[in-house]
């Protein structure tokens, strides 16, 4: 029997429906990278402290999505665009953070097919310890585990691939449409960090502000010239201090003409697109009477990401 190779796709997840947004919100504050705290035992009281007091409105918001998460329907449509693409040779999967496909019901579907190298791709594009390492970490110590014999390959980032590039540009142009780009801001949203985990040594601020920089001359050659560029963070939760500026912020200090948003901290669309993004602040951004509000689809099953990830694969190899 031919050894195979095997691509694993990794992502925070989503719930599939809503009995399992306890399950979720569970598995995510009792992660380590997530709470940054020593204790195991008071991590576990807090964590348990916000999940009781966020299940609730986080289910009501999952309920506006139709139940569930988008990020899995999204999430399989990709693993079966990659399936095709690189043919039976490889095995093409995806394993979720905080919920099913967990990593060890992955694993041991690999135990019989034959596996040689497994790649593992972290489908975030700039590497951070609460995103990145968290499933790495998770994926090999069920790997440790199991049964498995096989190398393991992984990849910590890619913002800086071309072709996922194209994806990006890609999707603000399907958003633009026939718009002049010259009436329209753009602000590229990214997932907000505790500053106390960026002070500890957290790379991601760096490297969203390097995908910026790529990004820019993108859009120019593109003729896509838009009127400012803004980089803002979204999704705080909590007293701490986060990164700034906040998306609320700095839709303050953007001229109330017509503003675009890319997430640039996911691949994958989630709740915080479909519903942070595109309801929440669509009415602040209304509320504070801007003309139009755009928000960009993430790349998600798109040719070109599809490529970037064959690039990434052989890459690896």
């Amino acid at each position: 029997m031919n050894k195979k190779e095997a691509v694993i796709l990794l992502n925070m997840g989503g719930p599939n429906n809503l009995e399992e947004v306890e399950v979720f919100l569970k598995n995510m504050f009792a992660d380590k990278n997530i709470l940054t705290i020593n204790s195991s035992l008071l991590r576990k009281f807090i964590g348990s402290m916000i999940v009781f007091n966020r299940t609730e409105s986080a289910q009501e918001i999952y309920s506006k999505l139709g139940g569930k998460s988008p990020i899995v329907q999204h999430t399989k449509n990709l693993v079966k665009k990659l399936q095709n693409k690189l043919g039976d040779d490889v095995v093409v999967d995806f394993v979720m953070r905080y919920t099913p496909p967990f990593a060890d019901e992955v694993i041991k579907k690999l135990e019989s097919k034959n596996i040689d190298k497994i790649y593992l791709i972290p489908l975030y594009p700039q590497y951070s310890t609460t995103t990145t390492k968290s499933s790495l970490e998770d994926f090999e110590q069920h790997f440790h585990n199991s049964n498995l014999d096989a190398l393991l390959v992984e990849t910590k980032y890619f913002f800086e691939n071309e072709t996922y590039n194209k994806a990006i540009i890609q999707s603000i142009k399907e958003k633009m449409a026939d718009e002049k780009y010259e009436d329209f801001d753009i602000i590229f949203s990214a997932h907000g960090l505790p500053q106390k985990i960026v002070d500890a040594g957290d790379i991601y601020e760096k490297h969203i502000n390097r995908h910026i920089d790529i990004l820019k001359p993108m859009m120019r050659d593109a003729g896509m010239d838009f009127h400012k560029v803004h980089l803002a963070y979204q999704s705080k939760v909590g007293f701490m201090k986060w990164l700034t500026p906040s998306l609320e912020d700095k839709l303050k200090t953007v001229r109330n003409k017509g503003v675009v948003i890319f997430p640039i901290a996911f691949t994958i669309d989630n709740s915080e697109t479909d519903y942070e993004l595109d309801i929440e602040y669509r009415e602040i951004a209304q509320d504070m009477g801007f003309k139009e509000y755009r928000v960009c689809r993430c790349p998600n099953d798109s040719d070109f990401f599809v490529e970037a990830l064959c690039e990434i694969y052989a890459k690896m190899r």
